[in-house]
């Protein structure tokens, strides 16, 4: 495999992030039961025996294979190795390379599923009460079942201190997450700190300084998750939500009337304007240089056009344009001027389902409540490529055994041609801003999020009982409070290792 391969390549298809697992007994004892609840998410085949060998982190170490395409020097490698070292033996400290005969060899196609190799590993390994590390003898075949599998953060209703994003990432790993879909902007506030346009945090931020995402902040944050193997997706959503980008644009949005004068407040991105995309294209042209990931997200969800309608402008516009009355026109004319500008970039949009209605030419999350799968069923239908959240959104509190909702969700059970579901791609988990900030992030967040992993992630037929889920995912959760996650419990209990952070 290639370090350096294009990032997005993780999934292209069932076979290119295979990984398997050998593990040759060093010291066997027979033992009853395995110490393991067990993998989470759940591999696509797994068989384990009772016998077990001993790890002695003074001894032990990650290698290249000698015949390994990527040697040492894979930034990505290197990194997780030194950093999964550390988690499977959390008091020890790694500085050895020594080469034994006896070893657990992982064959990935690609380094991301190298990665998800070693998480595998990590999760395979325990301790007695005598604190020796042991791991069964364990043969592994692994792929995801979709391609993207993503949580949404979103900062501008509740800022997220970049540390706070830098620990979810972690997380995200821990669960095989690979997309960090990051809502940076919205209405409450613009934090993104843009060398083009910097009044728009300026005055458009929280606050101009303490409540920003720096130029660095945010290379920060992608070099942290491409070592991780977690896609950034930047969301830029318009013309509607966009309020704080007023603040710094003072001729972006549409001002509204009442009466047939200005009323001083002001709505979407006005699309009659020609300064609107001369502003947009050298935006996007800015954050696509600083987010190098191939999608960008557009938006385009619940745009109130109650402040078109009153604009003057606005009304001119649409009869030159030959709209009439019909707003949605003049929300896919806008939407139609963005996919060319990011086109043009060499970005492929992805927009929320809103604009499934009037564009064509676009990657669609569909997020409504209701009959979700009649709407994934209909956009395929179309040709196009899916990302269902719908029955992700995990920003509402909720008791913990919610996590069952979230878990018992069948992405492809629609009726539709098999060239249809292929068209899903995956889904995410979203956390929406408003109830949400550093303080309850986490808790809020894991497990339930897990559960919504091992559905993108696993074979549905042998996750389908959540009787049989619940241990693993307690026993996951258990590993989650040892490697510093705060994770809700399911139920009654308790960890080995609670967590020690408070």
């Amino acid at each position: 495999m290639t370090c350096e391969r294009k990032f997005m390549s993780e999934v292209h298809s069932r076979r290119c992030s295979v990984t398997r697992f050998h593990f040759l007994p060093l010291i066997i004892f027979l033992v009853g039961l395995h110490a393991v609840e067990g993998i989470w998410p759940l591999p696509q085949t797994m068989t384990s025996s009772a016998e077990r060998y001993s790890l002695d982190p003074q001894y032990f170490n990650f290698n290249y294979g000698r015949d390994s395409a990527t040697q040492q020097g894979c930034s990505v490698l290197d990194a997780a190795f030194k950093r999964y070292f550390s988690i499977i033996f959390p008091d020890h400290i790694s500085d050895k390379l020594s080469v034994f005969a006896e070893r657990a060899a992982l064959n990935a196609e690609t380094v991301w599923g190298a990665l998800r190799g070693l998480e595998t590993f990590s999760q395979l390994v325990y301790q007695d009460d005598f604190g020796i590390f042991f791991v069964n003898k364990t043969e592994i075949e692994d792929f995801p079942r979709f391609q993207f599998r993503g949580v949404l953060l979103d900062t501008s209703r509740h800022y997220l201190p970049v540390q706070v994003i830098l620990k979810t990432l972690d997380a995200m790993s821990y669960s095989k997450f690979n997309v960090f879909h990051w809502h940076i902007v919205d209405d409450p506030s613009f934090p993104y700190q843009s060398r083009t346009f910097p009044g728009l945090s300026s005055k458009g931020a929280f606050h101009p300084m303490t409540h920003i995402y720096t130029q660095s902040d945010v290379r920060r944050v992608i070099s942290y998750a491409r070592l991780r193997g977690i896609r950034v997706l930047p969301e830029f959503d318009s013309p509607g939500h966009t309020q704080s980008w007023g603040k710094g644009q003072s001729d972006l949005l549409t001002p509204c009337y009442k009466g047939g004068i200005p009323s001083g407040t002001f709505g979407p991105v006005n699309p009659a304007s020609a300064s609107s995309y001369q502003f947009m294209a050298r935006l996007f042209k800015e954050v696509s240089a600083v987010f190098p990931e191939s999608y960008i997200h557009l938006g385009g969800d619940e745009v109130d056009v109650s402040c078109w309608k009153s604009n003057p402008d606005v009304q001119v516009f649409m009869q030159k344009m030959g709209f009439g009355n019909d707003f949605a026109k003049l929300e896919s004319y806008y939407m139609e001027n963005l996919v060319n500008i990011t086109s043009a970039l060499n970005k492929t949009s992805i927009v929320w389902q809103d604009v499934f209605e009037y564009h064509e030419r676009v990657m669609v999350e569909v997020w409504r409540e209701g009959c979700y799968l009649c709407e994934v069923r209909r956009v395929t239908k179309a040709g196009l490529k899916v990302i269902l959240a719908s029955p992700w959104y995990l920003d509402l509190p909720g008791p913990t055994h919610d996590w069952v909702r979230y878990y018992t969700v069948w992405p492809l059970a629609f009726k539709g041609t098999e060239e249809q579901k292929k068209l899903v791609i995956g889904g995410e988990v979203c956390m929406w801003g408003e109830y949400v900030d550093a303080t309850n992030l986490s808790p809020r967040l894991w497990p339930r999020a897990s559960a919504a992993a091992e559905r993108l992630w696993s074979d549905e037929k042998q996750t389908s009982s959540v009787a049989r889920a619940f241990s693993r995912l307690q026993d996951f959760r258990c590993k989650l409070l040892r490697r510093g996650i705060q994770a809700e419990p399911l139920f009654v209990g308790h960890c080995r290792h609670e967590y020690q952070g408070v």
